[in-house]
């Protein structure tokens, strides 16, 4: 079977916060075949380096100790690296150009780091503007979180765009071999609403079915994210599957509170996918 994703970026500044995502990434291109590759961002002021070119020496030897650790960690995994550093005043932006100039279809990287108002309170700063901003999926992985080997579950509404997540759940899941659990939280536990997820849900069971793939659903009310948070402990799920809706009409700074809660406290990685979409809506 084709894997859900042929191009993979690792977005990395090689840090201790970095050790998950660059773990998973490398066993991912492992698992697929593939070579890996990856963007190490400095940040960069050539105005404050020209008046202290010392400070940028030590930023490029830094780098070229990073660049080779790194090296070293794929290379005793049999992985292809391709790693370019990238300097700029913003690291997200250079991880987005990055995934653009290489037409990335999902980007790997960290939840939180140690930079920026939002680092110790949910998902860094950075990782949710390259989420934003991103035109691919995106792979936010914690610290200590391993390869995903038991249950996928997506969060989704039920709405075309939210058949869109499913298949890419589903193809994620088919490739790993793992059951796939649909989940719709509703708001209220109105009897037409509940009617319209359940029915949403046993159509795309149906259709997985039919193609092989083991597959559940289930209908929560309440909070989304804390709903979706308590399904993935409690089916014992180890990758989570969201939605990220592309609309030109929205500008879009940071990712919506529901999804910044539910990744930023989620044990298990969580993968934000991409689909062009300017109708519905997801958990965000």
């Amino acid at each position: 079977m084709v894997a859900p994703f042929q191009r993979l970026l690792l977005a990395t500044e090689h840090t201790e916060f970095d050790a998950g995502a660059e773990r998973l990434a490398i066993q991912l291109a492992h698992r697929c075949g593939q070579a890996l590759a990856a963007v190490l961002p400095l940040v960069s002021n050539p105005e404050y380096e020209a008046l202290a070119p010392e400070i940028a020496a030590r930023t490029e030897q830094d780098a070229a100790r990073k660049i080779a650790r790194l090296r070293d960690l794929a290379q005793a995994r049999g992985v292809a690296l391709d790693l370019r550093a990238r300097r700029g005043p913003e690291p997200y932006r250079e991880i987005v150009d990055e995934a653009t100039e290489r037409g990335s279809d999902l980007i790997v990287i960290r939840r939180r780091g140690k930079r920026g108002f939002l680092a110790n309170l949910l998902l860094g700063e950075m990782v949710s503007k390259v989420v934003s901003h991103a035109a691919c999926s995106v792979l936010i992985v914690p610290r200590d979180a391993p390869m995903w080997q038991r249950r996928v579950l997506v969060a989704v509404e039920p709405t075309a765009y939210g058949q869109q997540l499913i298949a890419s759940a589903a193809a994620v899941a088919a490739e790993c071999a793992l059951p796939l659990n649909i989940l719709c939280v509703i708001t209220h536990d109105e009897p037409a609403q509940r009617q319209h997820a359940e029915a949403f849900i046993q159509n795309a069971r149906q259709a997985l079915q039919q193609a092989g793939i083991e597959v559940q659903g289930s209908t929560r009310v309440g909070k989304p994210y804390l709903e979706i948070l308590d399904a993935v402990k409690r089916e014992a799920a180890d990758l989570l599957v969201m939605g990220s809706r592309s609309d030109s009409r929205i500008p879009r700074a940071l990712i919506g509170g529901v999804a910044q809660k539910t990744i930023g406290l989620s044990e298990c990685p969580v993968l934000v996918v991409h689909v062009k979409s300017d109708e519905g809506n997801t958990h965000e």
